[in-house]
């Protein structure tokens, strides 16, 4: 029974996803997140918080075929209230995810989260890594970290990254990211100091491409960026669109031993996630917000990454 087990779930589904703001419409003392309460300039009301849970969580189902991801990472949710909503009253609450998530110091409340499957993702324990600032650099998203035992009794060390923004020009900003990855690697090196063959799966929005100095930084740490070349349908190049230009902000990498059993890696780009792209022609991703535009038929302006493994 335990082999047959093993080999019906040797297809290991994660996803990698920047939902683009999940907040909750009350206002968590001491955080900038006032723009997403009722009586703000986003009017953002019950009625568009719950479409919006139940939105990201039809975007997360369509990612596989039949069944569930096995783990999802996710960038830019506010609080523990936002994904227990997510994982027990949205559409996902029959699919018997838990969660773990970071509590950050950044100013407007966003932090990260790793869903995942008991049945299949066996908890170990999980923990945020504080990214410390330096001169100029603003309080930034906490680095998850979490492990877990796989079907395979192989345990496996995930890192989720939301590295800090680009705001005030990608240079000016980039010895941030860098902060951000250094404080990544210290974690990698911790881990390998006692089991030199970790399985390590990194993921998130690390704010670059991947021929920026912070992911060639990670890279050269006997790290692979597997989603690099993902391939999207309808003409997708990326996780993200601006101004006309595809490129990828959101990023997996993984460990020696996890590269040589990846199946697929792809950019999930159904129809339902893209609008026509009125200004460059093509398509986009189909966001919440335009501006201070409230979309009715949005869900994020990241699609997400979607990466098969043979466990």
């Amino acid at each position: 029974m335990t082999i047959f087990f093993s080999l019906l779930l040797s297809v290991f589904t994660f996803v990698e996803y920047n939902v683009e703001n999940i907040f909750d419409t009350r206002h968590d003392e001491g955080k900038q997140d006032e723009e997403f309460l009722p009586d703000a300039t986003r009017h953002w009301t019950e009625k568009r918080y719950w479409k919006k849970l139940d939105r990201i969580g039809k975007s997360i189902l369509s990612t596989v075929d039949d069944g569930i991801p096995d783990l999802v990472a996710l960038c830019e949710v506010e609080n523990d209230q936002t994904l227990t909503d997510l994982t027990k009253r949205s559409v996902l609450r029959n699919a018997g995810y838990e969660y773990v998530m970071t509590q950050s110091p950044d100013a407007r409340g966003v932090d990260v989260a790793l869903m995942y499957s008991p049945y299949t993702f066996s908890l170990i324990r999980s923990y945020g890594l504080r990214v410390e600032t330096i001169e100029g650099m603003r309080p930034t998203r906490d680095i998850l970290y979490a492990c877990g035992q796989l079907v395979t009794g192989d345990t496996l060390h995930v890192f989720v990254v939301h590295a800090p923004s680009r705001n005030g020009g990608e240079k000016a900003s980039r010895p941030f990211r860098l902060q951000a990855a250094d404080r990544l690697l210290q974690a990698v090196d911790s881990i390998r100091a006692v089991s030199p063959d970790a399985k390590i799966l990194i993921s998130g929005d690390f704010n670059d491409y991947h021929d920026s100095p912070a992911l060639q930084r990670i890279c050269q740490h006997d790290l692979r960026n597997i989603s690099k070349n993902a391939p999207g349908r309808y003409g997708v190049r990326g996780t993200y669109r601006y101004k006309g230009e595809w490129n990828s902000l959101d990023h997996i990498l993984v460990s020696p031993y996890i590269y040589n059993k990846v199946e697929t890696v792809m950019i999930h780009s159904p129809k339902f996630l893209l609008e026509k792209d009125k200004f460059y022609g093509g398509y986009l991703p189909r966001r919440t917000y335009k501006g201070m535009n409230y979309q009715r038929k949005g869900f994020s302006d990241h699609l997400p990454l979607v990466a098969r493994f043979q466990f």
